[in-house]
């Protein structure tokens, strides 16, 4: 049943199996509990979210899906006048709350309230002239996020939670041709393009879009390793999927065993934050970096790395500097 309620999605068969529970549970009962998607970004929280909402039919028709940004959302009274009264009223919906780490407290508070569980399955909320019943046969609430530590603890206890799996290679593989439907890839070489893809459905996507602009420029179909290798060579693209600063970070790495944090962030110009929280977590879970007590330093792996990237024979590092 799996393909047949998710037929566009690769790869999250465990949670594809959840879903379709939730599913067969829907067509019975004409309810879902609330249901939130964590994952790191580009990893297709909203596209799962979305293809679940067309699994939820009733009387024949899919119920129509609403997607609210959160962040756009200021208020409550602006949450009620735009959102709630408009599209949640006495109708059938679908409503996916996108990045819901970004709702204003009061939102929050009144979520807690309206997502209350019970065995109506329905709660009712007032708001200044407003008297709003939320009937969970007629509404399917969703939520998104890639800051589930973030989420008040008390409406997250209200949700099921989903958390997307990451990538294997040969999904990613299956994501970017699904972007090149009428084009063809040396398997090796798809292998080494989802190698810098750095686990993210999104960035397959975004792949496939820039190998059929170099393919149409070219008047070609086919894609191989010297394509590839030309692409990478265009678009500065590094192996594993490394950026330019996070390469950048790891070249000063290698001048000393140990570094601190404030030393990076002086001599990179970026801020401790935006090491912290960007750049040294993918080098950290490619196990290229470690941060220990005494400073962040690159691993073994690290400067092998850094030594292939420059050419720099492995065994003969001594010589190489020489030249």
């Amino acid at each position: 049943m799996i393909d047949t309620y998710f037929p566009d999605i690769i790869g999250q068969n465990r949670v594809k199996r959840a879903l379709e529970f939730y599913i067969d549970g829907f067509k019975k009962t004409s309810c879902i509990p609330h249901l939130m998607f964590t994952a790191p970004r580009g990893c297709g929280k909203t596209t799962m979210a979305t293809a679940m909402a067309k699994n939820l039919e009733v009387n024949g028709s899919i119920k129509p899906l609403i997607t609210i940004n959160c962040s756009t959302i200021k208020s409550l009274k602006q949450f009620f006048n735009m959102i709630v009264i408009p599209h949640m009223v006495e109708t059938d919906a679908t409503v996916l709350f996108d990045e819901c780490s970004e709702l204003p407290k009061d939102v929050t508070m009144a979520l807690l309230t309206i997502t209350n569980p019970n065995k109506d399955n329905r709660n009712e909320f007032s708001y200044e002239d407003y008297n709003v019943v939320f009937d969970f046969r007629r509404l399917s609430f969703m939520f998104a996020t890639t800051e589930g530590q973030s989420i008040f603890h008390a409406l997250m206890d209200r949700m099921e939670r989903i958390d997307l799996e990451e990538y294997k290679l040969d999904e990613l593989g299956k994501i970017v041709m699904m972007g090149l439907k009428d084009y063809t890839v040396v398997p090796k070489t798809l292998e080494s393009i989802s190698s810098v893809l750095r686990g993210n459905a999104r960035a397959g996507q975004k792949m496939a879009m820039k190998m059929k602009l170099y393919l149409d420029a070219k008047g070609k179909t086919h894609f191989d390793n010297k394509d590839w290798k030309e692409l990478c060579g265009k678009l500065g693209i590094l192996p594993l999927g490394i950026s330019i600063q996070e390469l950048n970070l790891m070249r000063y790495m290698a001048r000393k065993k140990a570094t601190r944090l404030t030393e990076l962030s002086a001599v990179t110009g970026l801020s401790k934050g935006a090491i912290q929280k960007d750049y040294e977590l993918y080098l950290s879970k490619m196990g290229l970096m470690e941060i220990q007590p005494e400073g962040r330093s690159l691993t073994s792996k690290g400067l092998e790395y850094l030594n292939e990237l420059d050419g720099i024979k492995k065994n003969k590092p001594n010589k190489a500097r020489k030249k």
